[in-house]
Formats: C-alpha cells, structure tokens, sequence
C-alpha cells in the first residue's frame, strides 16, 4: 500500500453508497481496509461486487455468516486489531449482531468506531427507512436546487450520501485515529447525512441571515439566476458553464463573447439579470460549444464545457491532471487529493464478497480453531 495512511488498518461492514464511499477514501490513501459481508447474500444492486463497483475499490473481502456460533468472535477478533470500523446499518443492528461500540471498544480501547446513518444515530427520526433525497431535504439543500417555477432538481446522491456522508465520516474517522494515538481512548463517530448535507450548506446560511439569500430558487447570486453564472445552450444542443463573478473576469467574458453594450454594465443589478440572461444565451446558440470552449479555453473569462461521463476522462486538461486511471478496464476517477511524498494509488479492483476469506482471517490472526469450525458448519 502507498498513501499517506499507509499502516492504518480499517474494518468495513459492507453496504452501499455513502459507507463503501468512506472506506474506498481510506483505502486510496493507503489504509489498508477489509470488507465484511453476509455470506451468501443477494447483492442490493446488480453491479455490486463485481469489477464495475468503483467504490468497492482498493480492499480484499471476506464473507461470513454472522448467525453462526463463533462468527461474532471472528469478526471481533478482526476489530480487535483494527484502528477504525466502518458500519452503515440502522442504529442498533451492530448491537443485535454483539458488535456493537460498548464491545468493542471494551476489547480495542483504541477503536475509532464511524457509523454512516441518514437521520443520525438519535432523533426522531433514527428508525426511519430514507435515501440521499429525502436526508437533503430536510437541511434546506435540496429546495435551493433548481429552476423558479419548477419542483427541485435531484442533484444525483452527491450532496447526501457522497458528499455529506461518506466523506465526513471519512473525514471523521481520521481525525478520531489521529486523536486516539495522543490519548490513548477510542471514540464512536455518529456521521448523519442530515448533518454533512447541512454543513455542506454552511456558506448560504450565512448568505440568508445576513439578508443575501432567498428561498426562492433560481433568485440568488449562485444558483443561476445571475447572467454571469448559468449555463448556455450551444447552437449543437451541448451546453457552457459561465461563473464570471469577478468584475475583471465578468470584463473579460464580454470581451470574448464580442459584446460592447453599455446594457451589461451593470452586473449587479439584479433587476436586469433576466433581460441579460436572454441576450447571452441568444450569442451562445449562434457557435456550437466546442468553437465557444476553444474562444475561451484557458482565459479568465470563467467559462468551461460542460462536459458528459465519456467526454471528461479524455478533456486535456483531465488527462494532463491524470484525474481518471484505468482499473481492470474500467475508467474510473483517481484518488483524490494528491500529496507530494506519500502518493496514493488503487491497490487493487473491487474483489468478489468472499475471494480473499480465508487470506484476510489468516493474514490478521483470527484464532486457528474458530476458523477451522467455521468452515465446518459452512459460516465461511
């Protein structure tokens, strides 16, 4: 492993979106990671658990049946030896499966214990079944997303589970294993998405109580009511991105766009973003987007296209950057951020549930006779 948090050994209960999400950020930073699954067990998503699970990246995986005699103390012997656990479950589960915090960081003092929830570990709602939408739309996120007149805009699971979850718990996790190194002691961490997604927002809260912002979608400076920060239709139906915000940049787009009209000078006047808006949008048909990318590639003018999922890998700018690697043929985004010594790099493709059992028992010295009945009564 490579990375800067190389040595650094993780358990993850496997599951989906924002849990694999956190502990493929680990492992690309040189954690080494295992992955535990339910032996035997339907994959919740027909691409799980083969090449084409991005997120699954990086980690050897093992599968056991956790209702067997012996099963729980596998595991917890694996946690034992672990620096941080990654669990996605409703809260209690763990506790029902005998795995929950009070064990194990009873056996590993040391423990930095993350659980990915929606709603949180307490509330009202930490019973409740939901999804990426419905955590966002209760931080005030989802309703800032879209057009005026229009229902919100789904933005993807990227704000909730990716953004708001996976990340902060691996945020979280790291910092409670660095904690843990200087006092010694463990710590649960309770990363909720409701949570994330609203600290993800932490800008336009301040925007809002200082007056700055509406609850009116598509009415503020960053959600495209603004001529200078929107997107454009090209005359091939491909789209640009403006975020000209600056007055030296906002300058140098009309520059570039061939505009000398006294009508664009006022770039604040929000009353006349509307009338504005119209009359970019007009110039923006007249070429299609690549002619407008390759006028504007490069320059201050804040301007880029927007590209799709197989037009970014091959972009110049991605490759220069080489934000995208080829992993068992699959294209993929790299792991992000970059560091100057200690450089991180996928170790390995996403592994079948149960290809790398008896290696991970093995290798992280699980008593020899618990493995042994396991695989007699077929736990393994």
């Amino acid at each position: 492993m490579t990375g800067p948090l190389q040595g650094m050994r993780v358990v993850e209960m496997a599951g989906i979106g924002p849990g694999p999400f956190c502990a493929m950020m680990l492992a690309d930073m040189g954690a080494e990671v295992i992955r535990i699954h339910p032996k035997n067990a339907a994959p919740a998503l027909p691409l799980l658990n083969t090449r084409f699970d991005v997120c699954a990246r990086g980690r050897r995986s093992l599968a056991i049946d956790l209702k067997k005699p012996g099963a729980a103390e596998a595991v917890k012997q694996l946690i034992d030896r672990a620096d941080a656990l990654v669990e996605g479950y409703r809260p209690g589960v763990m506790e029902r499966l005998g795995l929950g915090p009070e064990v194990c960081l009873k056996r590993n003092p040391k423990l930095a214990y993350g659980r990915m929830t929606g709603w949180g570990q307490t509330g009202r709602l930490a019973q409740a079944a939901g999804h990426d939408i419905n955590y966002i739309s209760l931080t005030g996120a989802l309703n800032a997303i879209g057009r005026p007149g229009a229902p919100p805009v789904v933005p993807l699971n990227l704000v909730g589970d990716y953004g708001g979850g996976g990340m902060l718990l691996a945020f979280g996790i790291v910092c409670a294993v660095l904690e843990a190194r200087r006092s010694g002691q463990g710590q649960v961490i309770d990363a909720a998405m409701t949570d994330g997604s609203a600290l993800l927002a932490s800008a336009m809260f301040g925007f809002r109580a200082a007056g700055g912002w509406s609850n009116r979608r598509g009415d503020n400076l960053l959600d495209g009511a603004a001529h200078f920060y929107d997107t454009y239709e090209c005359a091939d139906g491909k789209c640009m991105s403006v975020g000209a915000l600056e007055p030296q940049f906002y300058q140098l787009l009309l520059q570039k766009l061939g505009i000398d009209d006294q009508a664009f000078d006022a770039q604040m006047d929000k009353s006349a973003w509307p009338a504005l808006k119209s009359r970019l949008a007009a110039i923006f048909k007249t070429r299609p987007r690549d002619e407008w990318a390759a006028i504007l590639d490069g320059t201050d003018a804040c301007c880029a296209p927007i590209l799709d999922w197989d037009e970014a890998p091959g972009n110049a700018h991605n490759r220069d950057r080489k934000t995208f690697v080829d992993i068992a043929g699959v294209t993929q985004p790299a792991p992000a951020p970059r560091f100057s010594r200690t450089v991180p790099e996928v170790s390995r493709p996403p592994a079948g549930a149960d290809e790398h059992t008896e290696a991970i028992l093995s290798d992280w010295g699980v008593d020899k006779a618990i493995v042994a009945a396991l695989r007699e009564q077929g736990a393994i």
